[in-house]
């Protein structure tokens, strides 16, 4: 019997969840700089939907293909915002939906929440996760000119260009504007490696200590020794950590 199904969520894309007409919690997963084609977002999906999610990995890097991640430039947040609404309405889904986002993905999923939050917008992600997140805006990121740390040209992002828009504009988005996601009420799960040379572990301390300082559940989990990207003890501990946490606020039906 096949235990995860694939599913075509309308105008947007696949879906991973259990077999079953559900309904099940959702998932909206965020990529980082490496696309929403690398498969790694997929990958995170397919466990997701093992332990009885519904989720959804959401490609929103600009003119990626399965050769290039593409850009992350003048990104609308608003086709973010109406994902998660179609995610929610998805007849599989229970109308309960949590938000995921690594790296590039945190920062965005942070910026979302506290925009839709600040707007007081209906269909605000029910909870929120982001695993090495930047707690300002960054500029813009194009794969096609990547280089690796150290060479000429290197850099982590292009400062001179906006990463995102929002209602048509990105002139309240400049790079190094602080993202308030202290206007966001819901749960919040914070994770970091602390020897992450990409983008440093001092920016999720200093998201943690303003988040303690508003109502609402949050937890900061700081990996030692760990980079951007865990390793296998790490990263096991941390989808361990992560599975309870959505579980918890969002219930599940039980893993597949």
């Amino acid at each position: 019997m096949l235990k995860i199904v694939r599913r075509l969520l309308p105008e947007f894309g696949t879906t991973y969840g259990p077999a079953g007409d559900g309904p099940f919690p959702g998932i909206l997963i965020l990529h980082g700089s490496e696309g929403g084609y690398s498969g790694w977002s997929h990958r995170l999906a397919v466990l997701f939907a093992a332990h009885g999610f519904l989720a959804y990995p959401h490609a929103y890097s600009r003119g990626g293909n399965a050769w290039n991640a593409g850009a992350i430039e003048e990104v609308p947040l608003d086709r973010t915002a109406d994902a998660l609404s179609a995610l929610r309405e998805f007849p599989p889904c229970s109308g309960r939906v949590g938000l995921y986002g690594l790296s590039r993905g945190g920062e965005h999923a942070l910026l979302l929440a506290s925009l839709m939050a600040r707007e007081g917008q209906a269909g605000q992600a029910d909870a929120l996760a982001a695993h090495a997140p930047a707690d300002v805006i960054c500029g813009s990121f194009d794969a096609r000119s990547f280089r690796d740390s150290g060479d000429p040209g290197w850099q982590a992002w292009d400062a001179a260009s906006r990463a995102w828009s929002w209602r048509g504009s990105s002139e309240g988005l400049k790079p190094t504007t602080p993202i308030e996601i202290e206007r966001y009420s819901g749960p919040v799960f914070l994770s970091h490696g602390v020897e992450d040379a990409t983008w440093s572990v001092a920016m999720t301390r200093r998201l943690s200590a303003r988040l303690g300082e508003r109502r609402g559940h949050i937890e900061t989990h700081l990996y030692e020794g760990e980079g951007h990207l865990l390793r296998s003890e790490a990263e096991n501990l941390h989808h361990e950590r992560l599975l309870r946490f959505f579980t918890r606020c969002l219930g599940q039906g039980g893993e597949a």
